[in-house]
């Protein structure tokens, strides 16, 4: 999938908390680990296939032993299993460095040390910093086995990023501290909820933030054009006392700091379940006043320092496997509808998902570019004072 936060970013085009590993300062992987006997490179390779096909690709990746990953909570729509699962499946190291960080903390760590064997090797991005991304010339062209099967608007077109889970902006509140949860954005304004409603990050560089900011411009009378709406309910919320800039995290909500979240539906979700043996009564719900669904996108650093194991990650999460797992989050996979004509998709896991009526819309590239300029101008003001 957060001003250092779980992984929050922007999305755009289309719709995890044990100990992380800190990103080690190990030697880079030996020069001749990413590439075959008969010189092909992992660094240069555009598919499996064009490296020699899976076996030379995972012989390669196993060489080079490890995985550098940043800005992937555990707890993050299932990511702790999808991680546990390549290990094991591969047995190659996954790092993962500041699990909390966000998009924005990815780009810049790919920015700020190329050449360097501590660069993430991927990416999980919030689809507009993937535009963002691949417009930097950040991003490796890269289609996986099941590429085609990603809808057409969920993926670029030089495969340099391609979406790989989406949800639902939903609320999430604790039953047991808020005597009537809000089930709508102009609920939140009510003056019961002093003090009480968060988000996960900042907008500016959180991904469900700036998902929740949207929402509520659509909840207000404004559109993907048009995020002003947004940015008003925010003041509004902040000036009548509701708005609390403490970040949302599983730990804030255990402890009763941010009782009521404007997050992801696989999130709260996954937190409802995560709460119930802990005393947490955790109700979700999506505000058909302001439906507003979107994807994160994958993405492999061009310089990254393990191109054959980032590559092989990908591989992974694009499998029966891997998407399954995202589904067991409760996030929507990308390849979900492929899947489910295929009669590969959990059946029992997808029945779970957050109920929503109707087909959601997105914004296109150059909506959400413009939205992102207006929150960069905005936001601060909004709930300054």
């Amino acid at each position: 999938m957060i001003v250092s936060l779980p992984r929050t970013a922007v999305l755009g085009g289309s719709l995890a908390v044990v100990a992380a590993l800190a990103l080690s300062a190990c030697g880079a992987a030996p020069d001749d680990a990413s590439a075959t006997k008969n010189g092909k490179n992992a660094a240069t390779a555009a598919s499996a296939a064009d490296f020699g096909g899976m076996d030379a690709l995972v012989e390669a990746a196993k060489k080079e032993g490890t995985l550098h990953a940043i800005a992937l909570p555990r707890d993050w729509a299932n990511y702790g299993a999808l991680i546990d699962g390549f290990q094991k499946k591969y047995g190659i190291k996954v790092e993962v460095e500041s699990p909390d960080g966000t998009s924005q903390d990815e780009i810049n760590a790919v920015t700020s040390r190329k050449g360097q064997d501590r660069a993430p090797d991927v990416l999980d991005l919030g689809s507009s910093f993937a535009l963002s991304a691949a417009q930097q010339g950040l991003l490796a062209p890269y289609k996986v086995a099941s590429f085609n099967d990603i809808p057409q608007s969920q993926k670029d077109p030089k495969a340099r990023w391609f979406n790989d889970y989406g949800g639902y902006v939903s609320i999430g509140c604790d039953a047991k501290r808020v005597k009537e949860c809000p089930t709508s954005f102009k609920d939140l304004l009510k003056p019961r909820y002093k003090g009480q409603v968060a988000l996960n990050g900042n907008p500016t560089k959180s991904g469900s933030a700036f998902g929740g900011v949207y929402a509520a411009a659509l909840a207000g009378g404004g559109s993907f054009d048009d995020i002003q709406p947004g940015l008003d309910f925010f003041a509004k919320l902040k000036k009548n006392g509701n708005y609390t800039p403490v970040e949302s995290t599983p730990a804030t909500v255990e402890k009763g700091e941010t009782p009521i979240s404007i997050d992801w539906d696989y999130l709260n979700a996954g937190y409802a379940d995560e709460f119930k043996s802990k005393g947490v009564d955790w109700k979700v719900a999506i505000p058909e006043d302001g439906k507003y669904a979107q994807y994160y996108s994958q993405a492999v650093n061009k310089d990254a320092p393990h191109p054959a194991a980032a590559r092989l990650w990908q591989e992974y999460l694009y499998s029966t496997e891997g998407q399954n797992l995202w589904l067991k989050g409760y996030a929507r996979p990308a390849l979900m509808t492929a899947m489910d004509s295929a009669g590969t998709l959990d059946k029992a896991a997808a029945a779970k998902l957050p109920k929503v009526t109707g087909m959601p819309a997105f914004p296109t590239e150059d909506q959400q570019s413009k939205a992102k300029t207006v929150l960069a101008q905005g936001w601060g003001k909004a709930v300054s004072g």
